[in-house]
């Protein structure tokens, strides 16, 4: 403490010299200079006011009787120990004009944590703390700001809040729901990550309306109103009809408004409490400033949101009701957000005046900085100039903690915790779910509304199917029904069926972005692994008969196959189970690479390596048995297709030899690739083709509960273990 207490002595004498209410200019240093110096002030919204020594006494926590009833708390927030004027600075939420609909009012709910502490599995097992000891409350009606520099547990403590932190994290300490002890239950909450995946092809109201309907029991004439309220909560009136896009050739929404969408999808629920995971990644300042005013809109009608921030501009800064701020998971305070001003000034760490209050608590707690002062100082010394820069940021870390563990502030907390947490309010109940049923239909029509509007992932690919069908059907034209036309027949199947099946990997991109829909609901308990991929299977057989019928048509006709309507159908038949088996390969290699270019490549070997083995390049029993025959041509689904075609086009035919002698179609095929004299083992064929479609979707079905599912917690899970290597 006496090390601690000197080098803060020290910084405080050295960090007064820039700021001086004789000239209040913008510094062109970045870094802090210790030169002595008049006192700093600390930067305000009214002038720069001078802060009362006596405001950190006589401490009152005012808390009413009822206070944990979400319908009161709203206007009962206490008051901060050391700050007399909460909103003498704060900007304030711009009046809604004339003829504006008036939000509906939401009932929220307190939100209490105590000694929360989360370990993530290390090296050593649950030896690594990315939140420590945390203390602080959030109230309906007000916005609560979790602030840290990168990786520093901002993202676990939000997550651990809201009950979703992986497998491999271990909470301790309570978590207080209206003054109870419980995990939020489905639809109390809404949770809204930092990097959503939204559909571009919807318009604003479209989407929320099947994300209401996927959330929400009822239909149209039920939801119709949450939607609404939703998207002028979020202030898109403007935009509800507009496409959302995202695409590069789909303009649509700027990414503040589809920040905003994502928000509204959580809304339709009506949630008494709101999660938010950084609200203004990505944003330029204008759009972060009226995101904050819109979701400053939304707390005043009774919503508890609770938000994670790197940091933001002095005017958003102003719009926060509390903060809580850290530093490789330790608390260095929680309270006012004006009040987190006087705490660094008392600390030794006053703001300078023209620096935006989160820069500078970043500046002072972010050890990356250590790393850019060190450059500096090498640089400036290598050219003959000594630099002042000294500052060492972990002795400003534990500065700052012991002052906030000692201070005030820290008190107020506790009694406010057990003011909260000794009554307990309303229980908050789970609400209606939409049946099985109702999600199929509608994850069903929606993606065949996509599929009507995306033209490059989906007519595209129709138009590629049918030009490669007359490619291969004008090259192998005119081949007769000789003997001799037998092993080029044989060709112009095996090259249809190859060539087509490789052209499925055009649907890549959709089928990955579908995929990442899919995780982005099921986390928040819209969708279901079985029921996405019944609706995905309903929506994808229009498409693929489409495909399978044009280009069996332009295919057939050009070659001159056998000219018998049942003939014809088996042959779209089977061409359109082997597209359905296709799809589901697409789908579980997506879900083993999920990426673009890991997939393509892979189903490329994949098809290169069945095509080798599906028997025309050399005959099946000449293959070698050892990976050749086991297993690989009996997992190629190209073997099953081609020799059911080749039996629908040979078996009961005949060619003559000579004038006397004829010869079977399959004694004639037996030379050029092995089938089956039965005439039934076509049918065979197409029931094979059939389970393999079934038996790589229940893949996939099993690699999306195990795998996909948690993708969202390992996205925190690395920013932890990065985390915790970074403090090591």
């Amino acid at each position: 403490m006496e090390e601690i207490q000197s080098q803060s002595d020290h910084y405080r004498s050295s960090s007064s010299s820039a700021s001086s209410p004789a000239s209040r200019v913008p510094s062109s240093n970045f870094f802090y200079l210790r030169k002595p110096g008049a006192f700093r002030q600390p930067i305000s919204f009214e002038d720069s006011p001078d802060w009362e020594d006596n405001t950190t006494d006589n401490i009152e926590v005012r808390v009413e009787a009822d206070s944990i009833n979400p319908a009161t708390t709203a206007t009962t927030t206490p008051l901060s120990p050391s700050l007399s004027k909460l909103n003498s600075g704060s900007l304030p939420s711009p009046p809604l004009p004339e003829g504006a609909i008036v939000a509906r009012k939401v009932a929220g709910a307190s939100i209490v944590w105590k000694d929360l502490t989360v370990t993530i599995k290390g090296k050593r097992k649950y030896s690594d703390k990315v939140v420590k000891s945390s203390n602080g409350y959030a109230l309906p009606g007000t916005m609560t700001v979790i602030m840290a520099p990168a990786k520093s547990g901002k993202s676990t403590l939000l997550r651990a809040l809201a009950g979703r932190l992986p497998d491999s994290a271990r909470v301790y300490g309570e978590v207080f729901v209206n003054g109870v002890k419980s995990r939020l239950p489905y639809g109390a909450y809404g949770f809204v990550e930092r990097e959503t995946s939204l559909i571009g092809s919807l318009t604003v109201r479209e989407y929320l309306y099947y994300s209401a309907l996927l959330q929400l029991p009822g239909f149209l004439f039920q939801n119709r109103s949450v939607i609404e309220d939703a998207i002028h909560a979020m202030s898109l009136g403007d935009y509800g009809n507009k496409l959302i896009g995202g695409h590069c050739y789909m303009k649509g929404l700027s990414s503040g408004e589809r920040r905003r969408v994502a928000i509204a999808r959580e809304l339709v629920m009506r949630p008494h409490v709101l999660f938010i995971d950084e609200p203004l990644y990505h944003l330029d300042s204008v759009s972060a400033l009226l995101m904050m005013v819109t979701l400053k809109k939304l707390a005043s009608t009774g919503c508890t949101l609770i938000f994670t921030l790197y940091q933001s501009s002095t005017e958003v800064f102003g719009l926060f009701d509390r903060i809580c701020l850290l530093s490789n998971g330790n608390t260095l305070f929680f309270g006012e957000t004006l009040a987190c001003l006087q705490h660094f000034s008392n600390a030794g760490f006053p703001c300078p005046i023209m620096q935006s209050p989160s820069d500078h608590f970043l500046r002072a707690i972010n050890t990356d900085f250590d790393r850019i002062i060190a450059m500096c100082k090498n640089w400036q010394d290598d050219h003959g100039e000594l630099s002042s820069v000294n500052m060492d940021t972990a002795v400003a870390i534990r500065t700052l903690e012991a002052t906030f563990k000692s201070s005030p502030d820290a008190a107020a907390v506790e009694t406010m915790i057990l003011k909260l947490t000794e009554k307990e309010g309303p229980s908050l109940k789970s609400k209606g779910r939409a049946n099985c049923l109702t999600k199929i239909a509608v994850l069903t029509w929606r993606s065949l509304l996509i599929m009507s509007r995306e033209w490059k992932y989906y007519w595209l690919r129709l138009i590629l199917y049918v030009f490669l069908a007359l490619c291969i059907g004008t090259l192998f034209s005119g081949l007769g029904h000789s003997l001799s036309s037998v092993a080029t027949r044989v060709g112009a199947i095996f090259v249809f069926v190859s060539f087509t099946s490789l052209l499925s990997i055009a649907g890549v991109p959709a089928q990955l972005k579908e995929i990442k829909i899919y995780t982005c609901e099921e986390a928040n308990c819209h969708s279901g692994t079985c029921v996405f991929l019944i609706g995905q299977l309903f929506s994808s057989i229009p498409l693929l008969f489409l495909l399978s019928i044009s280009s069996s048509l332009v295919f057939y006709f050009l070659v001159g196959l056998r000219d018998e309507f049942g003939l014809l159908m088996y042959f779209t038949l089977n061409f359109f189970m082997c597209l359905l088996v296709n799809e589901g390969l697409v789908l579980l290699v997506i879900s083993i690479c999920q990426s673009i270019f890991g997939s393509i490549l892979t189903l490329v070997t994949i098809h290169v390596i069945m095509m080798l083995s599906a028997g025309y390049f050399r005959i099946r029993n000449a293959l070698p048995r050892p990976v050749w025959i086991y297993p690989v041509t009996y997992v190629a689904f190209h073997t099953y297709s081609i020799q059911g075609l080749l039996e629908n086009e040979f078996i009961g035919t005949s060619y003559a030899v000579g004038q006397v002698r004829t010869l079977s179609g399959y004694q004639a095929l037996r030379n050029v690739y092995d089938t089956s004299a039965d005439s039934n083992s076509k049918w065979e064929n197409l029931l094979i083709l059939f389970l393999m479609a079934i038996g790589y979707r229940v893949l996939v079905f099993i690699l999306l509960q195990f795998r996909v599912r948690k993708s969202l917690s390992l996205c925190c899970l690395c920013r932890c273990n990065q985390n915790t290597n970074h403090t090591r």
